[in-house]
């Protein structure tokens, strides 16, 4: 039965104690020892067919009949008022069906408490008018035709510029600080650990903007069938999209369908609904015909979110064994003209290592930009950056080997909760790692320099959530010929999620990979289930799937113990054996699982399960490690990455497979992060030089390293039914700080000002030579 009580949620890197509706698991948790026919296994992707072939159904590629075309006029300036808006030419073009803008306003103005077209813009992108057309060309000519007079207004484009004692306010009549005095976490005393230590370093660093570059960029398509709205939605959360749409219409969520089968990424982009969603249902209402409304390129750059540029302060202070005695660290966040994002920045610094004196406070601001939103481990990766560094300054200073120093002060408890963990196997992943790169022999890589070319070894460490929690939910139905059809209400953004669910219901089932049907990205048939961000989505919907199968079998257990006259045996004396009900103090008597199934006739079996409550008194946690070998040209600037290994704790693996894709895109994503993107604004215009992918540099095939992966793979079976935990964000934390870490060993020179691209190496290396020159005098 449900309940309501408290019980420990996490997401994007922050734990907090909720009271949420439960309902209690009890059912014993996969060990390492149970043997396992799918789960733990490399398995194709089940949609993998459609997803090469083209038959996969993105919001992209939605027609319907009738179907009209929206599109924004956005702001050419970073901060202006908009004094005349004329659309008259723009209304009497054939084929457009309606304009919208601050003087011809849509019925509903707003989304989310914040109004869509008004007077002020604050940021380059920002929404003046939207166009609904036959087609695209109509639309983009009717755009053309809008007259609009601006009033351009001071701007401030960074955090130094906005928080200047004569910043202009990026938004007028607002404080230009959205958290002057910080997110301030402290434990033991600063003093204290500056008095114990025998080594202090001290470092500053600043970590890029960067952009989501998702392939399909965001989106919705909308059709009404009378008071029924159905919503094509590119989202990592259907039902957080039900909610935003329903609350927006002022409409019941029972009215409201939103459907996303298939995703082009999201990484914490993708939430809710957006202010393309509430107009494409608007004009959708208001013309009767479907409406679609998806961003080009450029607007996805401009207008759809971004991990903040952060300025850090890092100090660490340790005796001579070192023995840490103080970890701190500032940072200055810069979050948009209206905020946004997780910044969790100081998450590293509470919890990846034992030590008594810890303060972190990260600041926050405005600039006139698009809001920050998050970004796979938004806070942790910029943290992780700055401590890790930090770190290997420490180790360097001490003459210590950097995984030596990491050892010395691991911590067995979670340092800022004070509670056991359900599974650490960090320790387990140095190892590992260790061992699979050849760290012992590291010395051999520096001693492989040719020509201009330096080589080095690095590595970092890595801390996230990733337990996921309630609620989440799943329905099972047993259909009369043998097959199954599980529904969960979570999205499939790319990760094999529908895979991984697919894997752990024929496990409980018993049944082939092929007799059951997945069904995900659909609020209609599905019970509620989580977004998919944090990490969260596998470790909160394996469970409800695994409840929910179990509760199924229950069912047909009874049906198959009357056919085998046993309708007095217990449930639990009979097990399901390659696709066949046994009866365990007997074997002979055994029916298989269709004949069973096939004596319901049109009668179907259907179950529902649910994510029992995260335990109350562990801390779950994922962990990792990552090592670098690097090739840096000291006449160039070139930062060239050979060589990765990447070492994780995520508990039990379900699909070695999907997991190892995870991990090479994550990397990816962090090899871009370190040495090549950055979101650059001109400060003489606030305009960004880089909304696309010309100008803003992704890596490419041959940017890429050689990547391996090794996985602790050792069930949690604290954590919850299945053992585990989640991947989504582990492998882009550490990588990063690795890479630059290397990059120091190389050239013995550390560059603090992420990405490390060539101009930038050059200047240290410049800097270094010219130091050392004046030292010599």
């Amino acid at each position: 039965m449900p309940t309501i009580r408290k019980t420990q949620v996490e997401f994007e890197g922050r734990i907090e104690e909720r009271e949420v509706i439960v309902e209690e698991e009890h059912i014993e948790s996969w060990g390492h020892d149970v043997e396992m026919r799918w789960v733990g296994k490399p398995t194709p992707r089940v949609d993998g067919i459609a997803r090469v072939t083209g038959k996969a159904v993105y919001t992209h590629d939605i027609q319907l009949p009738g179907m009209l075309i929206g599109r924004f006029l956005r702001s050419p300036f970073p901060h202006a008022r908009i004094t005349r808006i004329d659309s008259s030419a723009a209304e009497a073009l054939p084929g457009v069906s309606l304009v919208w803008h601050k003087g011809k306003q849509p019925a509903v103005r707003s989304l989310d408490g914040r109004a869509i077209f008004v007077d002020e813009v604050n940021y380059e992108g920002a929404e003046v008018a939207f166009v609904a057309a036959r087609d695209e060309r109509v639309a983009e000519d009717a755009l053309a035709l809008i007259e609009v007079d601006y009033e351009p207004l001071p701007f401030a484009s960074d955090f130094h510029t906005a928080t200047a004692a004569d910043a202009p306010s990026v938004v007028l009549g607002e404080d230009n600080w959205i958290d002057r005095e910080g997110d301030l976490y402290e434990r033991g005393s600063v003093e204290a650990g500056l008095t114990d230590a025998d080594v202090v370093v001290e470092l500053e660093f600043t970590t890029p903007v960067a952009a989501h570059c998702c392939l399909e960029t965001h989106g919705s398509a909308v059709a009404w069938e009378g008071d029924l709205v159905t919503v094509w939605h590119s989202t990592q959360s259907i039902f957080g999209t039900r909610s935003s749409v329903a609350e927006a219409l002022e409409i019941p969520m029972d009215r409201v369908r939103v459907i996303s089968d298939y995703i082009g990424g999201g990484f914490g982009s993708k939430w809710g609904a957006e202010a393309f969603t509430l107009m494409a249902a608007l004009a959708a209402r208001e013309t009767g015909r479907p409406v679609k409304v998806v961003l080009n390129r450029e607007e996805e750059h401009l207008v759809a979110g971004y991990r903040p540029g952060t300025y850090q302060r890092v100090r660490l202070g340790a005796k001579q064994d070192g023995t840490l005695t103080l970890i701190e660290q500032e940072a200055d966040v810069t979050t948009g003209a209206f905020g946004g994002g997780g910044h969790v920045v100081g998450g590293p610094a509470k919890d990846l290592y034992l030590c008594p004196n810890v303060r972190t406070r990260v600041r926050a601001a405005r600039a006139n930009t698009d809001g920050a939103r998050a970004f796979r481990a938004p806070g942790y990766v910029e943290g992780t950056v700055a401590l890790e560094g930090a770190m290997d300054a420490l180790a360097h200073k001490l003459r210590m080997d950097p995984l030596a120093l990491r050892l010395a002060n691991y911590a067995e408890k979670s340092p800022s909760r004070g509670q056991s963990y359900s599974y650490k196997g960090l320790r387990r992943a140095y190892e590992m790692g260790a061992e699979r790169f050849g760290w012992s022999d590291r010395t051999a890589s520096a001693q492989s320099d040719e020509g201009p070319w330096r080589r080095g070894v690095g590595m970092a460490s890595q801390i996230w959530g990733g337990g996921g929690g309630p609620p989440a939910n799943a329905i099972v139905k047993l259909l009369p010929d043998g097959t199954a059809e599980v529904a969960v209400g979570v999205q499939d953004i790319g990760t094999g999620t529908k895979t991984v669910l697919t894997q752990v219901a024929a496990e409980e089932l018993g049944l082939p990979l092929s007799a059951v049907r997945c069904v995900v990205g659909d609020t209609l048939p599905a019970p509620f289930g989580p977004g998919s961000g944090g990490s969260v989505t596998l470790a909160s919907s394996t469970p409800a799937v695994r409840s929910a199968c179990r509760e199924a079998l229950r069912q047909l257990i009874e049906l198959a113990a009357i056919m085998l006259g046993l309708e007095e045996a217990p449930a639990g004396d009979f097990t399901v054996e390659e696709g066949e009900i046994v009866y365990g103090p007997d074997p002979e008597k055994r029916i298989p699982f269709n004949q069973v199934t096939a004596k319901m006739g049109n009668y179907m079996i259907v179950a529902k399960g649910a994510r029992g409550p995260n335990p109350e008194d562990r801390a779950v946690n994922t962990f990792g490690a990552h090592y670098v070998q690097v090739a840096v040209n000291v006449e160039t600037g070139q930062v060239r990455v050979e060589r990765l290994v990447a070492a994780h704790d995520i508990g039990r693996v379900v699909n070695p497979l999907t997991a190892e894709s995870q991990v090479f895109g994550g990397v990816v994503m962090a090899l871009g992060y370190g040495t090549t993107e950055e979101r650059v604004i001109d400060p003489d215009t606030g305009l960004q030089l880089t909304p696309n992918l010309e100008e803003y540099k992704v890596p490419v095939m041959v940017d890429i390293p050689e990547i391996e992966v090794v996985f602790v793979d050792v069930p949690d079976v604290e954590a919850n039914s299945v053992g585990s935990k989640g991947l989504g964000e582990p492998p882009i934390i550490p990588a990063a700080a690795a890479i630059a870490n290397a990059v120091f060993d190389a050239v013995g020179v550390r560059v603090t000002d992420l990405p490390i691209t060539p101009k930038r190496l050059l200047a240290a290396l410049r800097q270094a030579a010219t130091e050392s020159k004046e030292g010599t005098r």
